[in-house]
């Protein structure tokens, strides 16, 4: 049976990488971006639909929700891969730090929004993490939008532990009603990420022999789309995070549901949802 696989973060990178690699397989793509030209231009080249919401303004995030849900009866996959990282401490039009609305709580809304689809479907949700989770946070959940300390680097790793304890409290919750959520690290990709970002994510990414070194978007889609395609709890455990197809470790603050539990209740309290 054909399914439904929506993949945000899809006008460029591995998200495009993704949806072509599963539009050629006969799947019903799905990609939502950012840039409406670039998006169109991707939704156009795979014969797929497309939707363009901009996550650091969270009203085009649930005008995205509606649109979802009016058109398809079935979503079968849910692929949080929409990200980036920032240079300069700033406020979305919500007020929320960029870096943690864009990253974190963004999909966080989106999800909530289709979680009842969702749950009739027996979905999978996928978040796109990064081993940024284990290496750089500052992990403070009286501090998550960096108001007493900023750093890119940090806001980032930061955003990306949210996305693995967002994957672990989403399993505790509705994992027995057959909600499969995972996490997973697609590589450091060769792509223009960080480019809106000076200094380390700039170096990192911009130098032509950082380039050389780095993962293919081709690959690093190939790992998005060996999730969605995969069997939960046959393929992959959900509930887990994943690194090149293999169950990887992350930050130890993932393991502990206090933390995740704190993390959803705050989340929940900013985007104005129940909990």
């Amino acid at each position: 049976m054909t399914r439904t696989i929506v993949i945000t973060g899809a006008s460029d990178g591995i998200g495009a990488a993704s949806a072509k690699q599963l539009a050629q397989l006969g799947e019903e793509v799905v990609v939502v971006g950012r840039n409406p030209d670039k998006t169109a231009r991707v939704a156009r080249t795979l014969g797929v639909d497309s939707f363009v919401a901009d996550f650091s303004d969270l009203s085009q995030v649930r005008e995205l929700a509606a649109s979802l849900l009016e058109k398809y009866p079935r979503i079968d996959v849910l692929a949080n891969n929409a990200g980036g990282v920032f240079g300069e401490r700033t406020l979305t039009a919500d007020g929320y730090e960029t870096t943690f609305q864009v990253n974190h709580l963004a999909p966080f809304l989106l999800t909530n929004l289709l979680r009842e689809r969702l749950l009739a479907s027996g979905a999978s949700v996928i978040q796109t993490s990064s081993a940024a989770a284990k290496l750089f946070p500052r992990f403070d959940l009286d501090d998550l939008q960096g108001e007493r300390r900023y750093s890119s680097t940090a806001a980032y790793g930061n955003a990306k532990l949210a996305n693995v304890l967002f994957t672990k409290e989403l399993h505790r919750r509705f994992g027995d009603e057959g909600l499969s959520a995972v996490a997973f690290h697609p590589g450091v990709i060769a792509s223009n990420f960080g480019s809106s970002s000076n200094g380390p994510w700039k170096f990192l990414y911009g130098g032509p022999l950082a380039q050389q070194l780095m993962t293919s978007t081709s690959v690093g889609g190939a790992r998005l789309t060996w999730l969605a395609l995969g069997k939960p709890g046959v393929d992959w455990q959900p509930g887990g995070f994943y690194a090149n197809n293999k169950p990887a470790k992350t930050n130890r603050l993932a393991d502990d549901p206090a933390v995740s539990k704190v993390l959803w209740e705050r989340s929940a309290a900013l985007v104005g949802l129940d909990d």
